[in-house]
Protein backbone atom coordinates (compact mmCIF):
# COMPACT_ATOMS: atom_id res chain seq x y z
CA UNK A 1 0.00 0.00 0.00
CA UNK A 2 1.66 3.31 -0.94
CA UNK A 3 2.44 5.69 2.14
CA UNK A 4 0.24 8.59 3.18
CA UNK A 5 1.29 11.55 1.70
CA UNK A 6 -1.05 14.02 3.26
CA UNK A 7 -0.51 16.74 1.14
CA UNK A 8 -3.68 18.01 2.01
CA UNK A 9 -5.94 20.26 -0.85
CA UNK A 10 -6.67 22.39 1.94
CA UNK A 11 -4.79 25.64 1.91
CA UNK A 12 -4.24 25.71 5.94
CA UNK A 13 -0.89 24.08 5.67
CA UNK A 14 1.59 23.91 8.78
CA UNK A 15 4.64 23.70 8.69
CA UNK A 16 46.95 31.33 -8.54
CA UNK A 17 50.41 32.06 -9.26
CA UNK A 18 51.95 29.56 -6.60
CA UNK A 19 53.54 30.74 -3.40
CA UNK A 20 56.86 32.27 -3.75
CA UNK A 21 57.70 31.63 0.34
CA UNK A 22 56.44 29.47 2.99
CA UNK A 23 55.10 32.46 4.36
CA UNK A 24 52.65 32.33 1.91
CA UNK A 25 51.59 28.43 2.73
CA UNK A 26 48.45 27.23 3.46
CA UNK A 27 47.41 24.78 6.17
CA UNK A 28 45.94 21.26 5.31
CA UNK A 29 48.02 18.48 4.83
CA UNK A 30 49.20 18.89 8.65
CA UNK A 31 47.70 16.11 11.00
CA UNK A 32 45.66 14.75 7.99
CA UNK A 33 42.61 12.67 9.17
CA UNK A 34 43.15 8.99 9.02
CA UNK A 35 40.72 6.15 8.48
CA UNK A 36 39.63 5.37 11.96
CA UNK A 37 38.67 9.26 11.69
CA UNK A 38 36.36 8.47 8.85
CA UNK A 39 34.93 5.61 10.58
CA UNK A 40 34.49 7.48 13.39
CA UNK A 41 31.88 9.66 11.02
CA UNK A 42 29.58 6.60 10.72
CA UNK A 43 28.16 7.77 14.20
CA UNK A 44 27.59 10.63 12.46
CA UNK A 45 25.42 8.91 9.37
CA UNK A 46 23.73 7.15 12.19
CA UNK A 47 23.32 8.86 15.16
CA UNK A 48 19.77 9.14 16.64
CA UNK A 49 18.90 10.80 19.56
CA UNK A 50 15.28 11.76 20.96
CA UNK A 51 14.55 15.48 22.05
CA UNK A 52 14.60 15.56 25.93
CA UNK A 53 12.80 18.41 27.89
CA UNK A 54 15.01 21.24 28.42
CA UNK A 55 15.37 20.95 24.62
CA UNK A 56 11.24 21.17 24.01
CA UNK A 57 11.53 24.28 26.33
CA UNK A 58 14.31 25.56 24.52
CA UNK A 59 12.00 25.14 20.69
CA UNK A 60 10.83 28.03 20.96
CA UNK A 61 7.84 29.35 18.54
CA UNK A 62 9.00 31.84 15.65
CA UNK A 63 6.27 33.71 13.04
CA UNK A 64 6.94 32.42 9.89
CA UNK A 65 4.49 31.12 6.33
CA UNK A 66 4.20 27.98 7.42
CA UNK A 67 3.20 26.62 11.13
CA UNK A 68 5.09 23.47 11.63
CA UNK A 69 4.66 21.73 15.17
CA UNK A 70 8.46 20.77 16.16
CA UNK A 71 7.90 19.36 19.70
CA UNK A 72 9.89 16.39 19.63
CA UNK A 73 11.88 17.23 16.47
CA UNK A 74 14.76 14.37 16.03
CA UNK A 75 16.78 13.08 12.69
CA UNK A 76 16.06 9.79 11.82
CA UNK A 77 19.15 8.40 10.88
CA UNK A 78 17.56 4.63 9.14
CA UNK A 79 18.81 3.58 5.69
CA UNK A 80 15.88 4.22 3.07
CA UNK A 81 14.31 5.69 5.73
CA UNK A 82 12.58 8.07 3.57
CA UNK A 83 8.76 7.60 2.49
CA UNK A 84 8.60 7.38 -1.03
CA UNK A 85 5.28 7.68 -3.28
CA UNK A 86 3.88 4.20 -4.63
CA UNK A 87 6.70 2.64 -7.06
CA UNK A 88 4.63 2.06 -9.92
CA UNK A 89 3.82 4.42 -12.61
CA UNK A 90 0.07 6.10 -12.37
CA UNK A 91 -1.39 7.24 -15.28
CA UNK A 92 -0.64 10.39 -14.96
CA UNK A 93 2.96 9.43 -15.11
CA UNK A 94 5.26 7.94 -17.21
CA UNK A 95 8.26 6.04 -15.13
CA UNK A 96 8.09 3.99 -12.53
CA UNK A 97 10.27 5.56 -9.37
CA UNK A 98 12.81 2.19 -9.68
CA UNK A 99 12.90 3.95 -13.36
CA UNK A 100 13.69 7.21 -11.92
CA UNK A 101 15.92 6.27 -9.43
CA UNK A 102 18.28 4.79 -12.05
CA UNK A 103 18.16 7.65 -13.55
CA UNK A 104 19.62 9.30 -11.01
CA UNK A 105 18.07 10.45 -7.92
CA UNK A 106 19.49 10.06 -4.30
CA UNK A 107 17.22 9.83 -0.92
CA UNK A 108 19.31 11.40 2.01
CA UNK A 109 19.08 8.83 4.63
CA UNK A 110 18.07 11.93 7.52
CA UNK A 111 14.62 12.55 7.48
CA UNK A 112 13.53 15.16 10.43
CA UNK A 113 11.00 13.08 12.22
CA UNK A 114 7.77 15.49 13.57
CA UNK A 115 5.93 12.91 15.41
CA UNK A 116 3.64 16.25 16.63
CA UNK A 117 2.59 17.91 13.45
CA UNK A 118 -1.05 16.67 12.73
CA UNK A 119 -2.19 19.34 10.05
CA UNK A 120 -1.90 19.23 6.46
CA UNK A 121 0.20 20.27 3.36
CA UNK A 122 -0.42 20.92 0.15
CA UNK A 123 3.15 21.54 -1.23
CA UNK A 124 6.78 20.84 -1.81
CA UNK A 125 10.02 22.62 -1.94
CA UNK A 126 12.90 22.90 -4.94
CA UNK A 127 16.40 24.34 -4.57
CA UNK A 128 17.73 24.06 -8.26
CA UNK A 129 21.03 25.40 -7.97
CA UNK A 130 24.15 24.78 -10.74
CA UNK A 131 24.96 20.96 -9.76
CA UNK A 132 22.02 19.41 -7.73
CA UNK A 133 18.69 19.95 -7.10
CA UNK A 134 17.73 19.47 -3.51
CA UNK A 135 13.90 18.72 -2.77
CA UNK A 136 11.97 18.75 0.69
CA UNK A 137 8.33 17.26 0.94
CA UNK A 138 6.26 16.47 4.00
CA UNK A 139 4.89 12.83 4.62
CA UNK A 140 2.65 10.94 7.34
CA UNK A 141 3.69 8.15 9.03
CA UNK A 142 1.70 5.56 7.17
CA UNK A 143 3.00 2.05 8.20
CA UNK A 144 3.20 3.62 11.92
CA UNK A 145 0.81 3.39 15.13
CA UNK A 146 2.90 6.77 15.75
CA UNK A 147 0.87 10.35 14.85
CA UNK A 148 2.81 13.03 12.63
CA UNK A 149 4.82 12.98 9.94
CA UNK A 150 7.92 13.58 8.59
CA UNK A 151 10.31 16.13 6.22
CA UNK A 152 11.78 13.97 3.05
CA UNK A 153 15.05 15.10 1.83
CA UNK A 154 15.64 13.86 -2.10
CA UNK A 155 18.98 15.34 -4.03
CA UNK A 156 19.00 15.29 -8.05
CA UNK A 157 22.10 16.32 -10.48
CA UNK A 158 20.90 19.52 -12.08
CA UNK A 159 21.60 17.50 -15.52
CA UNK A 160 19.04 15.36 -14.83
CA UNK A 161 16.14 18.41 -13.85
CA UNK A 162 13.59 15.76 -15.63
CA UNK A 163 14.22 13.25 -13.31
CA UNK A 164 13.46 15.66 -10.40
CA UNK A 165 10.47 16.62 -12.76
CA UNK A 166 9.01 13.47 -12.96
CA UNK A 167 9.74 12.90 -9.34
CA UNK A 168 7.60 15.34 -8.65
CA UNK A 169 4.94 13.96 -10.60
CA UNK A 170 4.61 11.18 -8.52
CA UNK A 171 4.03 12.82 -5.56
CA UNK A 172 1.53 14.81 -7.55
CA UNK A 173 -0.41 11.89 -8.52
CA UNK A 174 0.20 10.37 -4.82
CA UNK A 175 -1.36 13.64 -3.24
CA UNK A 176 -4.86 13.46 -5.81
CA UNK A 177 -4.94 9.86 -4.62
CA UNK A 178 -5.11 9.94 -1.13
CA UNK A 179 -7.05 13.82 -0.74
CA UNK A 180 -9.56 13.28 -4.30
CA UNK A 181 -7.71 16.48 -4.62
CA UNK A 182 -6.76 17.93 -8.39
CA UNK A 183 -3.41 18.13 -9.89
CA UNK A 184 -2.97 21.86 -9.51
CA UNK A 185 -3.83 21.93 -5.87
CA UNK A 186 -0.30 21.11 -5.00
CA UNK A 187 1.83 23.90 -5.39
CA UNK A 188 5.78 24.01 -5.77
CA UNK A 189 7.84 26.40 -3.93
CA UNK A 190 10.79 27.15 -5.74
CA UNK A 191 14.47 28.62 -5.36
CA UNK A 192 18.16 28.93 -6.60
CA UNK A 193 18.67 29.99 -10.32
CA UNK A 194 17.24 26.59 -11.69
CA UNK A 195 13.63 28.14 -9.91
CA UNK A 196 14.06 30.43 -13.17
CA UNK A 197 15.72 28.89 -15.53
CA UNK A 198 13.12 25.97 -15.45
CA UNK A 199 10.51 27.75 -14.42
CA UNK A 200 8.08 27.06 -17.46
CA UNK A 201 9.31 23.44 -17.75
CA UNK A 202 8.01 22.59 -14.05
CA UNK A 203 4.79 24.92 -14.50
CA UNK A 204 4.16 22.92 -17.59
CA UNK A 205 4.90 19.50 -16.98
CA UNK A 206 2.93 19.61 -13.66
CA UNK A 207 0.14 22.23 -14.22
CA UNK A 208 0.62 23.73 -11.10
CA UNK A 209 1.35 27.03 -9.31
CA UNK A 210 5.17 27.69 -8.79
CA UNK A 211 6.17 30.25 -6.37
CA UNK A 212 9.52 31.25 -7.44
CA UNK A 213 11.51 32.47 -3.79
CA UNK A 214 14.40 34.39 -3.30
CA UNK A 215 17.50 32.48 -3.02
CA UNK A 216 19.57 34.12 -0.15
CA UNK A 217 16.78 34.95 2.16
CA UNK A 218 15.14 31.05 2.12
CA UNK A 219 18.78 30.25 2.45
CA UNK A 220 18.47 32.19 5.87
CA UNK A 221 15.28 31.19 6.62
CA UNK A 222 16.64 27.66 6.63
CA UNK A 223 19.39 28.01 8.61
CA UNK A 224 17.59 29.98 11.07
CA UNK A 225 15.37 27.27 11.74
CA UNK A 226 18.01 24.73 11.81
CA UNK A 227 20.02 26.21 14.10
CA UNK A 228 17.04 26.80 16.34
CA UNK A 229 14.84 23.92 16.08
CA UNK A 230 15.93 20.61 15.09
CA UNK A 231 18.36 19.16 17.92
CA UNK A 232 21.34 17.68 17.19
CA UNK A 233 21.80 19.40 14.05
CA UNK A 234 24.63 21.58 14.48
CA UNK A 235 28.05 20.32 15.66
CA UNK A 236 31.38 21.19 15.34
CA UNK A 237 34.15 18.72 13.74
CA UNK A 238 37.51 17.60 14.82
CA UNK A 239 39.71 14.59 14.59
CA UNK A 240 39.18 14.09 18.64
CA UNK A 241 35.66 14.44 18.45
CA UNK A 242 33.83 14.25 14.87
CA UNK A 243 30.67 15.15 15.92
CA UNK A 244 30.53 17.27 19.00
CA UNK A 245 26.40 19.01 18.79
CA UNK A 246 25.64 21.90 19.33
CA UNK A 247 22.54 23.29 21.85
CA UNK A 248 19.94 24.60 20.23
CA UNK A 249 20.09 28.84 21.11
CA UNK A 250 17.10 30.92 21.76
CA UNK A 251 16.67 32.74 18.44
CA UNK A 252 17.66 36.30 19.09
CA UNK A 253 20.65 34.78 20.43
CA UNK A 254 22.24 33.63 17.03
CA UNK A 255 22.79 36.94 15.50
CA UNK A 256 25.02 38.36 14.02
CA UNK A 257 26.51 35.19 12.42
CA UNK A 258 28.59 34.32 8.80
CA UNK A 259 26.83 31.49 6.42
CA UNK A 260 29.50 30.53 3.73
CA UNK A 261 27.27 28.55 1.34
CA UNK A 262 29.50 25.95 -1.05
CA UNK A 263 27.26 25.35 -3.79
CA UNK A 264 28.83 25.24 -7.34
CA UNK A 265 30.35 28.35 -6.18
CA UNK A 266 30.52 30.24 -2.52
CA UNK A 267 28.13 32.79 -1.01
CA UNK A 268 28.83 34.54 2.06
CA UNK A 269 26.41 36.03 3.65
CA UNK A 270 26.77 38.44 7.09
CA UNK A 271 22.90 37.74 8.92
CA UNK A 272 22.06 40.58 11.30
CA UNK A 273 19.07 39.50 12.44
CA UNK A 274 15.67 37.52 10.76
CA UNK A 275 15.81 37.93 7.22
CA UNK A 276 18.35 40.99 7.81
CA UNK A 277 21.57 39.90 5.30
CA UNK A 278 23.87 41.38 3.25
CA UNK A 279 26.47 39.28 1.01
CA UNK A 280 29.77 40.50 1.98
CA UNK A 281 31.68 38.13 -0.40
CA UNK A 282 32.54 34.99 -1.96
CA UNK A 283 34.46 32.74 -4.53
CA UNK A 284 33.76 31.40 -7.91
CA UNK A 285 36.22 28.71 -6.80
CA UNK A 286 33.60 26.40 -5.20
CA UNK A 287 31.83 22.99 -5.80
CA UNK A 288 31.77 23.15 -8.97
CA UNK A 289 35.92 23.57 -9.93
CA UNK A 290 36.51 20.58 -7.89
CA UNK A 291 33.97 18.89 -9.76
CA UNK A 292 34.91 20.43 -13.22
CA UNK A 293 38.41 19.78 -12.44
CA UNK A 294 38.33 16.13 -11.29
CA UNK A 295 36.38 15.05 -14.14
CA UNK A 296 38.71 16.87 -16.34
CA UNK A 297 42.03 14.84 -14.46
CA UNK A 298 40.02 11.51 -13.13
CA UNK A 299 37.65 8.86 -14.76
CA UNK A 300 34.88 9.86 -11.76
CA UNK A 301 31.66 10.45 -12.98
CA UNK A 302 29.90 12.51 -10.69
CA UNK A 303 30.65 14.06 -6.90
CA UNK A 304 30.56 10.99 -4.69
CA UNK A 305 33.37 9.14 -6.66
CA UNK A 306 35.39 12.17 -6.53
CA UNK A 307 35.06 12.14 -2.85
CA UNK A 308 35.73 8.32 -2.96
CA UNK A 309 38.46 9.06 -4.87
CA UNK A 310 39.93 11.66 -2.27
CA UNK A 311 39.58 9.35 0.64
CA UNK A 312 42.38 7.03 -0.56
CA UNK A 313 44.68 9.50 -1.73
CA UNK A 314 48.06 11.29 -0.34
CA UNK A 315 48.19 14.18 -1.74
CA UNK A 316 51.77 14.59 -0.24
CA UNK A 317 52.34 13.00 -3.77
CA UNK A 318 51.85 16.17 -5.56
CA UNK A 319 51.51 19.19 -2.86
CA UNK A 320 54.66 20.63 -1.70
CA UNK A 321 55.19 20.73 1.92
CA UNK A 322 56.90 23.34 4.14
CA UNK A 323 59.00 20.61 5.02
CA UNK A 324 59.77 20.34 1.25
CA UNK A 325 61.18 23.05 1.24
CA UNK A 326 62.56 23.63 5.04
CA UNK A 327 63.50 19.99 5.59
CA UNK A 328 61.78 20.65 8.82
CA UNK A 329 58.77 22.76 10.87
CA UNK A 330 59.02 26.76 10.61
CA UNK A 331 58.54 27.76 13.93
CA UNK A 332 59.27 31.36 13.49
CA UNK A 333 55.89 32.06 11.68
CA UNK A 334 53.84 29.17 13.23
CA UNK A 335 54.20 26.36 10.05
CA UNK A 336 54.59 22.45 10.80
CA UNK A 337 56.51 20.47 7.87
CA UNK A 338 53.27 19.05 6.67
CA UNK A 339 51.45 22.42 5.96
CA UNK A 340 51.04 22.87 2.25
CA UNK A 341 53.46 25.70 1.02
CA UNK A 342 51.97 24.70 -3.10
CA UNK A 343 49.19 22.85 -4.01
CA UNK A 344 50.48 20.94 -7.07
CA UNK A 345 53.73 21.86 -6.56
CA UNK A 346 54.94 18.60 -6.82
CA UNK A 347 53.59 18.19 -10.33
CA UNK A 348 55.74 20.56 -12.36
CA UNK A 349 58.56 19.85 -10.84
CA UNK A 350 58.66 15.94 -10.98
CA UNK A 351 57.58 16.31 -14.44
CA UNK A 352 60.44 18.46 -15.57
CA UNK A 353 62.86 16.02 -13.88
CA UNK A 354 61.28 13.52 -15.87
CA UNK A 355 61.46 14.89 -18.96
CA UNK A 356 64.97 15.85 -18.76
CA UNK A 357 65.74 12.03 -17.66
CA UNK A 358 63.59 11.17 -20.66
CA UNK A 359 65.53 12.99 -23.33
CA UNK A 360 68.68 12.29 -21.72
CA UNK A 361 67.56 8.52 -21.94
CA UNK A 362 65.75 9.03 -25.68
CA UNK A 363 62.25 8.45 -24.14
CA UNK A 364 59.17 11.09 -24.10
CA UNK A 365 59.96 14.39 -25.40
CA UNK A 366 58.83 17.41 -23.71
CA UNK A 367 55.31 17.56 -24.72
CA UNK A 368 54.44 14.06 -26.11
CA UNK A 369 52.34 13.53 -22.87
CA UNK A 370 50.43 10.71 -22.47
CA UNK A 371 46.28 11.63 -21.46
CA UNK A 372 43.81 9.66 -20.14
CA UNK A 373 40.92 10.08 -23.19
CA UNK A 374 37.52 10.31 -22.93
CA UNK A 375 37.55 6.60 -25.14
CA UNK A 376 38.99 5.09 -22.21
CA UNK A 377 37.85 6.81 -19.15
CA UNK A 378 39.94 5.79 -15.67
CA UNK A 379 37.64 3.50 -13.53
CA UNK A 380 36.40 6.21 -11.08
CA UNK A 381 37.23 4.13 -7.74
CA UNK A 382 40.45 2.65 -9.34
CA UNK A 383 44.25 3.70 -8.75
CA UNK A 384 45.13 4.06 -12.10
CA UNK A 385 47.68 6.57 -12.26
CA UNK A 386 47.63 9.63 -14.58
CA UNK A 387 50.76 10.06 -16.92
CA UNK A 388 52.31 13.52 -17.14
CA UNK A 389 55.26 13.04 -19.63
CA UNK A 390 56.88 9.40 -18.01
CA UNK A 391 55.53 10.60 -14.66
CA UNK A 392 53.07 8.98 -13.29
CA UNK A 393 50.22 10.21 -10.75
CA UNK A 394 47.44 8.59 -8.94
CA UNK A 395 44.00 10.05 -9.44
CA UNK A 396 43.43 9.33 -5.93
CA UNK A 397 46.57 11.91 -5.08
CA UNK A 398 45.02 14.21 -7.42
CA UNK A 399 41.88 14.41 -6.25
CA UNK A 400 43.00 14.43 -2.54
CA UNK A 401 44.52 17.73 -3.19
CA UNK A 402 42.70 19.35 -5.42
CA UNK A 403 40.00 19.09 -2.28
CA UNK A 404 42.53 20.25 -0.27
CA UNK A 405 43.45 23.32 -2.30
CA UNK A 406 38.93 24.45 -2.75
CA UNK A 407 38.39 23.39 0.96
CA UNK A 408 41.57 25.83 2.15
CA UNK A 409 40.61 28.64 0.07
CA UNK A 410 36.90 28.97 1.17
CA UNK A 411 38.24 28.55 4.61
CA UNK A 412 40.76 31.16 4.78
CA UNK A 413 38.07 33.72 2.64
CA UNK A 414 35.28 32.42 5.15
CA UNK A 415 37.93 33.74 7.90
CA UNK A 416 39.27 36.93 6.98
CA UNK A 417 35.47 38.19 6.36
CA UNK A 418 34.37 36.92 9.58
CA UNK A 419 37.47 38.58 11.29
CA UNK A 420 36.83 41.84 9.26
CA UNK A 421 32.53 41.70 10.27
CA UNK A 422 33.58 40.92 13.86
CA UNK A 423 31.36 37.94 13.23
CA UNK A 424 31.66 34.78 15.92
CA UNK A 425 30.27 31.99 14.79
CA UNK A 426 30.84 30.93 10.75
CA UNK A 427 28.21 28.40 9.79
CA UNK A 428 29.15 26.41 6.90
CA UNK A 429 26.49 24.94 4.46
CA UNK A 430 25.76 23.76 0.58
CA UNK A 431 26.31 20.35 -0.82
CA UNK A 432 29.84 20.44 -1.28
CA UNK A 433 30.43 19.52 2.43
CA UNK A 434 28.14 16.42 2.25
CA UNK A 435 29.12 15.18 5.29
CA UNK A 436 32.53 14.37 4.16
CA UNK A 437 34.77 14.46 6.89
CA UNK A 438 38.31 15.19 4.86
CA UNK A 439 36.23 18.62 3.88
CA UNK A 440 34.85 19.42 7.20
CA UNK A 441 38.74 18.46 8.65
CA UNK A 442 40.18 21.23 6.14
CA UNK A 443 37.77 24.12 6.84
CA UNK A 444 38.01 23.18 10.89
CA UNK A 445 41.72 23.32 10.89
CA UNK A 446 41.46 26.45 8.30
CA UNK A 447 39.10 28.04 10.98
CA UNK A 448 41.16 27.58 13.65
CA UNK A 449 44.40 28.04 12.39
CA UNK A 450 43.86 31.52 10.72
CA UNK A 451 42.13 32.60 13.81
CA UNK A 452 44.81 31.03 16.55
CA UNK A 453 41.56 28.99 17.93
CA UNK A 454 39.46 32.14 18.87
CA UNK A 455 37.15 30.69 16.10
CA UNK A 456 35.33 27.41 15.02
CA UNK A 457 33.50 25.90 11.91
CA UNK A 458 30.26 24.66 12.56
CA UNK A 459 28.41 22.41 10.30
CA UNK A 460 25.00 20.85 9.29
CA UNK A 461 23.42 17.39 8.69
CA UNK A 462 21.16 19.15 6.25
CA UNK A 463 23.97 21.22 5.01
CA UNK A 464 22.64 20.97 1.62
CA UNK A 465 19.03 21.63 2.26
CA UNK A 466 19.15 25.15 3.74
CA UNK A 467 17.55 26.99 0.76
CA UNK A 468 14.92 24.26 0.31
CA UNK A 469 13.38 23.50 3.58
CA UNK A 470 13.79 27.79 3.76
CA UNK A 471 11.63 27.88 0.47
CA UNK A 472 9.27 25.08 2.20
CA UNK A 473 8.61 26.98 5.33
CA UNK A 474 7.50 30.36 3.20
CA UNK A 475 4.69 28.62 2.21
CA UNK A 476 1.59 30.68 3.49
CA UNK A 477 -1.59 29.42 3.93
CA UNK A 478 -4.45 31.49 1.23
CA UNK A 479 -6.78 34.00 4.00
CA UNK A 480 -3.84 33.19 7.44
CA UNK A 481 -4.00 37.18 8.43
CA UNK A 482 -0.52 37.60 9.25
CA UNK A 483 0.73 39.37 5.98
CA UNK A 484 2.57 41.76 7.95
CA UNK A 485 4.92 39.94 8.70
CA UNK A 486 6.27 40.28 5.20
CA UNK A 487 5.10 44.24 5.05
CA UNK A 488 6.63 46.16 7.84
CA UNK A 489 5.27 43.48 10.43
CA UNK A 490 6.58 41.81 13.42
CA UNK A 491 9.78 39.63 11.47
CA UNK A 492 10.56 36.48 12.81
CA UNK A 493 11.73 35.46 15.50
CA UNK A 494 10.45 38.39 17.21
CA UNK A 495 6.95 37.33 18.42
CA UNK A 496 5.66 33.99 20.28
CA UNK A 497 3.57 32.66 17.81
CA UNK A 498 2.16 30.07 20.32
CA UNK A 499 1.01 26.54 20.46
CA UNK A 500 -1.38 24.77 18.07
CA UNK A 501 -2.87 22.80 21.02
CA UNK A 502 0.17 19.78 21.07
CA UNK A 503 3.30 22.01 21.14
CA UNK A 504 5.49 24.65 19.76
CA UNK A 505 4.84 25.74 16.34
CA UNK A 506 7.23 27.41 13.12
CA UNK A 507 5.05 29.66 11.41
CA UNK A 508 4.92 33.11 9.91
Amino acid sequence: MPPDLSLSSAPSSTVSAPPTSAAEAVPTSHEQPQQHQHQQTGQYRNHKRRTTQPELVDAISHPGDVRINVQGAFIVDEENGSTTPSSEPSSETSMSLQELEDGGYEHDGKDIRLPNHTQGVSHIAVDIGGSLAKLVYFTREHSSSEIGGRLNFVKFETDKIDTCIEFMRHLQAEHQTQNGSKPKDLCVMATGGGAFKYYDKIREALKVEVLREDEMECLIIGLDFFITEIPSEVFTYSEANPMSFVASPPSKTIYPYLLVNIGSGVSMIKVSGPRQYTRIGGTSLGGGTLWGLLSLLTGARNFDDMLKLAEKGDNTAVDMLVGDIYGMDYNKIGLKSTAIASSFGKVYKMKRAAEREAEDHGGLANGDHEHPSASSPLDPTSADPINVGNTKFKAEDISRSLLYAVSNNIGQIAYLHASAHNLEHIYFGGSFIGGHYQTMNTLSYAIKFWSKGEKKAYFLRHEGYLGAVGAFLKRQPRNWGRRGSMDGGPLPGEGFEGRDGNGPVWGR
